[in-house]
């Protein structure tokens, strides 16, 4: 089983198997004659034993064209036959040849070796009468038949035994580092020595050995003991030995011989098995008496053996499809799995366990932007980091496999125990994130043909290797091992590397997404919180210079003026509440109308029907009545004293509700030279939120703007039930009369100070105000307190913690909030009443009033 194939004139140290293949030979085996031609059939080389295999004299033939001893005949078809060759480590066949037309049979092997054509003799041992074919066909559809690596190489090694008639039959397959295994062995059930299951080391089939068994699959040895013929002359023309590669008949190395003998084998032939180009294993055969196979029986063995070679590289393939069936599974499951509110740390305990029913494994760990999660038997954090380093200095975004960590990352010694073996699969671009599989330590015996450690000595060929003498078993317990990581269940990690990676870069993605949604909604919510501020301010200067105008007191002017900041306060809270139910569209524009033109509200007629709109619909409206009404009083027909607007309501025929708002009366009217904020939302906001539609034109007579609104967001209400929901604003029944001491909390001085004015003009003697919760709770602990009103939100706190403070001492108060919608955290606060900011002292006295008709004041 060892084959060097080092040349039997020239030492050469072994030694070093990163040399280049050797495979300069200057012998042939007896049982075969070559002769070495050139381009224009010019004998170049005739091994000596021509004269006796062929008949021809050896000694003359050097320089003589080869036309001098063979027939025109055979060399046409000779010619013929090389110039069939496909590529240039092709040989050509010819079984049963009359070489010399004489009857003398030969099987005929023909390739180019560089500038030489070599040409290899072999006396017909037996006659024509036999079919190759036929013994053979059987024999395959045996092996086909049988479902697992085992019984395959089981059934193949006895076909190939009865095939060739050897006394033992070999299937050894080689591992990833160079060793191999004897997997499969027929032999006579007489014979009580066994190799099976015997593992050798690299070195008894050395790397430039391996290298000529991918290019010639079937080599012979009838008999160790045979005088080998040289070839005439050691070099040609160019000074340069012939090279043998190919040859079927070439010698063999000495060595290789010795170590035959020391096994007690008299003939030997091996056998590639190449697997999707690679040397996969060898057919190793044994005989214990000298063994001839001729030409035509060796190929039929060939055939055998790529036929087995088939048989393994078809079950892997299925074994590769079936890991990708369940890889692709796994795929579906982990991206239906893992959405924009999971990633894979949240996602890891299913993950893992996806995984582990595809490739089996001790514990899986995930390490992902510095987050470390484990399950089952793996390292701790700590640990991991060491193996994460190691980790980082391998190939990038690349599956890495090993069964003996530790031979690697001799740091890890000590924890063995939980990951002798690690399979690591990268889950991000950079070599940094990883999704681990661990495998414990599988402690095994291995059965060696030998120590391993001392594979050969130097002895009686000098300087050059001596082959082992004994191949008695040597066993090794080998530790800080895990269970070797099959190739499938490499092919399953990478395609789990993409699926994950795929997963990382959806989650990414998302959430990229997701980040620039909420960066394009704050930029809307800014812009449009920067066009009410300014709408407020001008709309707020407008207010105090008409009501300055129609003023004839401080006093009345103060009432206007307050009046219509709650108003504005009002129309601005609908924009931003949160929990609606349906709202009269009337309602909507009363209120923007009482805060913008408060007093002159018939200026905007509304005709047609009474409709009410729905909670999704309200928001929508409320905002576009709110541009239409400010737009009008800053530009169009209520920015003077005589300008009209008609709003009317038309319930259309396929079901929608058109709404037109036509000004007239006001200034001359003219397209804008750009479309601002506002406009835009008048133009797309019923489009894309009702998926309804809008038209604005600039007509010179007036603004025209027209609405469709699809029937699933309006109610039509009949005229009785319009005119009951009608609102009427609550009276007011006087000013509540205060004694005592009151608290104010808020943290807006103004608003504080008027608050304050507004208590101790309902009789409070003194009025305490406090910006924060811990000053109001000072304040509250010193004093009697006899009623307070409290700013719901202060800043970065809530007043909550006074609210509860005055609750459990009986102390009656009010609520202040400026945000609309705080359900949520009203809910956490006492029962108490609640106004709205900015108050008025109407609003504030109804809630005052409110706490003493619940008897709390």
């Amino acid at each position: 089983m060892k084959d060097p194939f080092v040349s039997t004139d020239t030492p050469v140290d072994l030694t070093n198997c990163d040399r280049e293949p050797i495979h300069i030979l200057g012998n042939v085996q007896s049982f075969g004659a070559l002769i070495a031609i050139s381009a224009d059939w010019i004998v170049q080389h005739v091994s000596r034993n021509a004269t006796e295999v062929l008949g021809l004299p050896w000694e003359e033939m050097a320089g003589v064209p080869l036309g001098q001893f063979l027939p025109e005949a055979s060399l046409e078809r000779l010619r013929r036959k090389l110039s069939t060759a496909s590529h240039d480590d092709a040989v050509v066949r010819m079984f049963g040849f009359d070489v010399f037309g004489d009857g003398r049979l030969f099987d005929v092997s023909a390739h180019q070796s560089h500038l030489s054509f070599i040409l290899e003799f072999e006396a017909k041992s037996r006659g024509v009468e036999h079919d190759e074919l036929a013994i053979v066909t059987p024999m395959m559809r045996r092996v086909a038949e049988e479902k697992d690596l085992q019984s395959v190489s089981e059934v193949a090694a006895k076909q190939l035994r009865e095939l060739a008639g050897f006394d033992r039959v070999l299937v050894y397959q080689f591992g990833p580092e160079g060793d191999g295994t004897v997997i499969a062995e027929a032999k006579d059930e007489a014979d009580s020595e066994t190799y099976l299951g015997l593992h050798f080391p690299s070195s008894d089939i050395p790397r430039q050995a391996r290298a000529l068994y991918k290019r010639n699959h079937l080599r012979l040895i009838a008999d160790v003991d045979d005088t080998v013929s040289p070839i005439e002359p050691q070099t040609g023309p160019e000074g340069e030995p012939l090279d043998l590669s190919l040859a079927v008949t070439r010698a063999v190395s000495p060595i290789h011989l010795e170590y035959l003998r020391n096994m007690k084998v008299r003939a030997s032939m091996s056998v590639s098995i190449i697997i999707r180009g690679e040397l996969w294993g060898l057919f190793a055969c044994h005989h214990r008496a000298p063994l001839y196979i001729d030409y035509e029986r060796r190929t039929a063995i060939e055939l055998l053996a790529q036929f087995y070679s088939y048989e393994i590289e078809r079950r892997e393939a299925r074994a590769v499809a079936e890991t990708a069936d369940r890889a692709q599974k796994l795929h579906d499951r982990l991206m239906m799995g893992l959405g924009a509110s999971t990633d894979l740390v949240e996602g890891f305990r299913d993950v893992a366990r996806e995984i582990s029913n595809v490739i089996r494994c001790d514990g899986v760990a995930l390490y992902s932007e510095g987050t470390y999660v484990s399950q089952g038997t793996a390292p701790s954090e700590e640990e991991f980091k060491t193996i994460a380093r190691f980790l980082n200095t391998a190939a990038a975004s690349r599956v890495y496999a090993t069964d003996h960590l530790v031979a690697r990352l001799p740091s890890i010694a000590d924890i063995t125990d939980r990951c002798a073996g690690i399979l690591a699969i990268p889950v991000s671009r950079t070599p940094r994130d990883y999704l681990v599989l661990f495998r414990t330590e599988a402690a095994r015996q291995v059965k060696w043909a030998g120590n391993p450690h001392k594979p050969v000595e130097v002895g009686s060929f000098g300087a050059r290797l001596t082959p082992r003498k004994s191949f008695e078993i040597w066993k090794e317990d080998v530790g800080n091992r895990s269970e070797p990581w099959s190739p499938t269940s490499v092919r399953a990690a990478d395609a789990i590397r993409v699926t994950l990676l795929e997963v990382v870069l959806k989650l990414s993605d998302e959430v990229n997404a997701e980040r620039k949604r909420a960066q394009d909604q704050q930029e809307l919510l800014i812009a449009e919180l920067n066009h009410r501020v300014r709408n407020v301010l001008g709309l707020i200067r407008s207010l105090v210079s008409k009501s300055r105008e129609n003023a004839v007191s401080v006093e009345e002017f103060s009432k206007a003026i307050d009046g219509r900041i709650h108003a504005l306060a009002v129309a601005h809270d609908q924009l931003t509440q949160t929990e609606w139910r349906a709202v009269d569209f009337r309602q909507i524009i009363d209120t923007e109308l009482k805060a913008y033109v408060a007093g002159q509200e018939d200026r905007v007629r509304l005709s047609g029907p009474e409709i009410q709109l729905s909670p999704e619909a309200f928001s929508t409206i409320a905002l576009v009545s709110h541009e239409l009404v400010t737009n009008s009083v800053k530009y169009g027909a209520l920015s003077n004293s005589t300008g009209q607007v008609e709003l009317a309501v038309d319930h259309q025929a396929d079901g929608f509700f058109r709404l037109t708002w036509q000004e007239a009366g006001g200034p001359p009217v003219r397209p804008p030279e750009r479309r601002g904020f506002g406009t835009t939302l008048i133009e797309r906001s019923v489009p894309f939120d009702l998926e309804g539609k809008a038209e604005i034109e600039f007509r010179s007579g007036g603004f025209r703007a027209s609405f469709l609104i699809p029937e699933r967001f309006v109610t039509a209400l009949p005229s009785e039930a319009a005119e009951a929901a009608e609102p009427e604003a609550p009276a007011i029944a006087g000013k509540p009369d205060l004694t005592g001491v009151g608290l104010v909390v808020e943290d807006n001085l103004i608003i504080a100070m008027d608050a304050s004015d507004i208590l101790t003009g309902m009789g409070l003697k003194a009025v305490h105000t406090a910006s924060t919760v811990a000053e109001a709770l000072r304040v509250a602990e010193a004093n009697t307190i006899s009623v307070a009103v409290l700013d719901v939100n202060l800043g970065k706190e809530t007043s909550l913690p006074v609210a509860r403070f005055l609750s459990e001492r009986g102390v009656p108060f009010v609520l202040a909030s400026g945000y609309g919608g705080q359900a949520d955290t009203l809910a956490k606060f006492p029962p108490a009443p609640v106004v709205a900011k900015p108050f008025t002292v109407e609003t504030l006295s109804r809630a005052l009033l409110k706490l003493g008709e619940d008897g709390e004041a």
